[in-house]
């Protein structure tokens, strides 16, 4: 719609009924507590000693924080629940000690990034999420509360763990999305090179083994990690199951779900993945990737489209009278009516538009906005359009921003197919970009940080 910038008919920036729960947190809703499990048994308790002096036992020390046995044990005992719930059977302790103990570090580096920053969760906030999540288990707070506590899950930990995620989710947003960009040109480049990608709703279901690269190794260092990703590669083609490999030698964040990255579009995986998947048959397993963060090796375990999208579009005009320090809301309305009568004995629309209207962006065209697809105006301005045949001319209508006379010149339907590939190449290449940027940013966060280990064999 060609309208000013203070345009009164726009929807604000951010609003819409697209996003579901969760969307503005990141914080993804756990399985249902109490939930059965595929596997049909329980999640294997790792029972830590009893002497509370051992418990309580350091075992690294990140800057100026502590890793206890008992941290780690918790940690890992959940980490064994949740991958029951999700019919998966967790690694030998000795790899998932070694798994759970990285997820801690890291988790501790980007916590004191985030005080260093000033970053922090209110209790408002984190309250709202609490809630949010019980909605998405289609419970009441005091009942997530009592499944909880059924399947041995500390309420007051677990709501901490939700704050810790909370701050995460805030600190890579401030700390990475600044860094992208994303020019006319390259989404061009990305709808001619990947089209067949783009030009459907398609999304993958892959599997992900990553060898970590170091920033700044040698020679040495490099071709160690390309070994090392080749002979996992063979161990998956040989027959063994890939989700055990990446449990026992992945780096990925996703290891101990067996490098499962559920189902993601393209815009959801990093550049090299998304090449790569495109190509790839249901089932196959790729070749050795390299990336700026390692080498990796991806599985494609299914895949789904989309279809074409059609909408019908509506070419509209109107007459706007709005309140103001000046006029009352009545006055608004009697001007409006006294507009409509002069249209009704005769005068030209786009006469009384130019001259009468209070919308700078659309008076000077006779009241024109254009064609305007479902949602890009106000709800009371679109149903009140929506109602109206072509050619007939509403009644003074009521709308946030004032008193309207609405026009349909005409409707017609469109393919607005390319207008979404565009905004789909845009979200790709954003989201791409996001991914490396995120990994790098961690990568360089975690390798910045003072991190000395306390007991053998905890180390990655």
């Amino acid at each position: 719609m060609a309208q000013a910038q203070h345009d009164p008919l726009s929807m604000p920036e951010g609003t819409g009924t697209g996003a579901g729960p969760g969307a503005e947190t990141g914080v993804q809703a756990p399985v249902t507590p109490g939930a059965a499990t595929d596997a049909g048994a329980p999640a294997p308790a790792i029972t830590p000693p009893e002497e509370d002096q051992f418990t309580d036992r350091i075992l690294a020390i990140v800057e100026e924080d502590v890793i206890t046995q008992r941290e780690l044990v918790e940690r890992m005992n959940l980490v064994a629940q949740q991958m029951a719930e999700q019919g998966q059977r967790p690694p030998g302790q000795d790899a998932l000690a070694r798994q759970v103990m990285e997820q801690l570090v890291t988790e501790r580096v980007q916590l004191q990034e985030a005080r260093r920053i000033g970053i922090s969760i209110d209790e408002m906030t984190l309250n709202r999420t609490m809630e949010q999540i019980a909605r998405e288990n289609r419970m009441t707070l005091p009942q997530l509360r009592r499944a909880l506590l059924q399947d041995g899950v500390d309420f007051e930990a677990f709501r901490e763990q939700i704050r810790t995620e909370l701050t995460i989710n805030q600190l890579r947003s401030r700390q990475v999305d600044n860094r992208v960009r994303v020019s006319d040109q390259e989404i061009e480049d990305l709808i001619a090179s990947e089209s067949g990608a783009i030009d459907r709703d398609v999304r993958y279901r892959l599997s992900h083994i990553l060898v970590a690269v170091p920033q700044g190794a040698g020679s040495d260092e490099i071709r160690e990690a390309r070994e090392k990703a080749a002979e996992l590669r063979s161990r998956v083609r040989e027959g063994e199951e890939f989700a055990r490999v990446a449990m026992e030698a992945s780096d990925g964040p996703q290891a101990l779900q067996g490098g499962d990255l559920g189902w993601r579009s393209p815009g959801e995986l990093s550049t090299v993945l998304a090449r790569e998947a495109i190509l790839m048959r249901t089932g196959a397993v790729s070749d050795v990737l390299r990336s700026p963060q390692g080498f990796h090796i991806i599985r494609l375990e299914d895949r789904e489209g989309g279809d074409q999208t059609l909408v019908e579009q509506t070419e509209v005009r109107h007459i706007l009278k709005s309140p103001d320090e000046v006029r009352s809301e009545e006055e608004a309305e009697r001007q409006i009516r006294a507009l409509y009568n002069r249209l009704q004995e005769g005068e030209d629309f786009g006469d009384l538009a130019r001259g009468n209207s209070d919308d700078p962006g659309s008076a000077a065209q006779g009241g024109r906005l254009g064609w305007i697809s479902p949602g890009e105006l106000v709800p009371g301005f679109e149903q009140a359009m929506n109602r109206l045949e072509p050619g007939e001319i509403s009644e003074p209508v009521q709308s946030e921003f004032g008193w309207h006379i609405i026009e349909v010149l005409d409707r017609r339907e469109v393919d607005t197919t390319r207008e979404q590939i565009r905004a789909r190449a845009r979200e790709v290449l954003q989201n791409r970009k996001r991914q490396d940027e995120m990994e790098l940013w961690l990568r360089r966060l975690r390798e910045g940080a003072y991190v000395e280990y306390r007991v053998d064999g905890l180390e990655p």
